[in-house]
């Protein structure tokens, strides 16, 4: 159109008319290009495959531009972002597919995506990729921008709004012993140390009123002249609380496949606890130690585990000058009989005080560090290294005061990392108390 008005204008002033035919072809190629026009913006939106996708799932995202108008796109140019912890191996748009390189993202979410879209139609864009970390991460947001008329008319951008895809903690096989320090609840498949209907064999007593006849031990019975019945423990349930330190993070995050911050290993220590026990159906709990001490009230089932691992992908590390114990731990909010274990990493003397206060108050607690095993010292030069190693010295002087005060401290180690500690804390509990205390 510009070349068609530099002509007429030049036509004009110089009193030439081989320019005005000339511009003719132009001019005329633009009144066809132009007799239809679009009136409508594209329509944009992002979507992903809904599902529980867990680290290191398949993911599966679409961005989609719509042609709401009856004329044709004759290119439509679409771009997304991802989140960094969303790795996106190929894309594929329109029956043609794009692959980036392995480890490199940039090969596929950051170029442009050329296709045309006919009218009253839409054209997705599928992108295939892999979840790197537990978390909310972001799939979008996505942009597309269309040309029509051969390219002389071209819309302004049309942004879609990010969708928010949950990605759950891969939870690690997780088994531990069947030791409980106490057995609150009424049925379960702990071993308590009350009498009742259960499995446990208590010993054998004299017949009372109320007792079953098919408990009768007769063999006891007729060498004893007296009826005599097999006394049994009643199976009961727990209580386990799940307590989260999230005052400090250490460490940088590799994903799934890579090196764990204490984050990490919290969330993911936290998820396999949880499932764990709630398998077995006991009720579990969770507890924050941060200045927002959040909170997910005990219960039991598949309903508890999904809202544990909802409850998870919030975490986050906060710090805190202020001491956030008694907003977090009141006498309402923590049973006495209930297991507590802390994932912690003993960064903070704060969280020694804790875990101190916690044993005084009488309940059974088990302490497992969190801090990663591989954490590199400060390459700094200078005193860097030897503040390093003193810091070290002060904290395997605070965990062997913990466990001197009563405070098992063990490193997570996935399957059985709580064994031996459960078989101590429930040894303990059933010992009988020195001058009746």
């Amino acid at each position: 159109m510009l070349l068609t008005g530099l002509l007429l204008v030049a036509a004009v002033l110089l009193g030439r008319v081989d320019l005005i035919v000339l511009a003719a072809p132009f001019a005329l190629g633009t009144a066809y290009a132009l007799r239809n026009r679009p009136t409508e913006l594209p329509r944009v939106w992002v979507s992903v495959d809904e599902g529980h996708l867990v680290e290191g799932g398949e993911l599966v995202g679409r961005v989609s531009v719509g042609n709401p108008d009856a004329t044709p796109y004759d290119v439509a140019v679409l771009r997304t972002r991802v989140s960094p912890w969303l790795r996106i191996d190929r894309a594929t748009l329109a029956g043609g597919a794009v692959s980036g390189r392995s480890g490199d993202r940039r090969s596929v979410t950051d170029r442009p995506f050329v296709t045309s879209v006919d009218p009253d139609t839409a054209v997705d864009l599928e992108l295939t990729g892999t979840a790197l970390r537990w978390g909310r991460h972001p799939f979008g947001p996505a942009g597309a921008r269309v040309a029509a008329a051969q390219g002389l008319l071209v819309s302004r951008a049309v942004i879609a709004e990010p969708v928010v895809n949950p990605v759950y903690p891969k939870t690690e096989p997780f088994e531990a012993v069947n030791a409980m320090p106490r057995a609150a609840g009424l049925v379960g498949a702990h071993h308590s140390r009350r009498a009742g209907e259960g499995g446990e064999l208590a010993g054998v007593r004299v017949f009372a009123p109320g007792d079953r006849l098919r408990r009768i031990d007769w063999r006891v019975s007729l060498r004893a002249r007296q009826l005599h019945v097999a006394a049994t423990l009643s199976d009961r349930d727990a209580e386990v609380v799940v307590l989260l330190d999230v005052l400090a993070e250490a460490g940088r995050s590799g994903g799934i496949a890579g090196k764990a911050t204490v984050l990490d290993t919290t969330v993911r220590a936290a998820a396999a606890i949880a499932e764990h026990y709630l398998h077995r159906g006991d009720r579990v709990a969770l507890l924050e130690y941060g200045p927002n001490a959040r909170r997910l009230r005990p219960a039991t089932g598949r309903r508890q585990y999904l809202t544990v691992l909802e409850w998870l992908l919030d975490v986050k590390a906060q710090h805190s000058p202020h001491e956030p114990y008694d907003q977090v731990f009141g006498s309402q909010l923590l049973s006495a009989d209930a297991l507590v274990v802390v994932l912690t990493p003993l960064l903070e003397e704060r969280s020694a005080q804790m875990l101190a206060r916690l044993a005084r108050s009488g309940r059974f607690v088990v302490a497992v560090d969190t801090l990663p095993a591989d954490l590199s010292p400060p390459k700094d030069r200078g005193w860097a290294e030897v503040a390093y190693r003193l810091w070290r010295l002060d904290r395997d002087t605070m965990i062997a005061q913990l466990r001197e005060h009563g405070v098992p401290v063990v490193p997570w180690a996935g399957a059985g990392s709580l064994d031996q500690v459960l078989r101590d804390v429930a040894r303990l509990a059933t010992a009988p108390r020195v001058g009746g205390r």
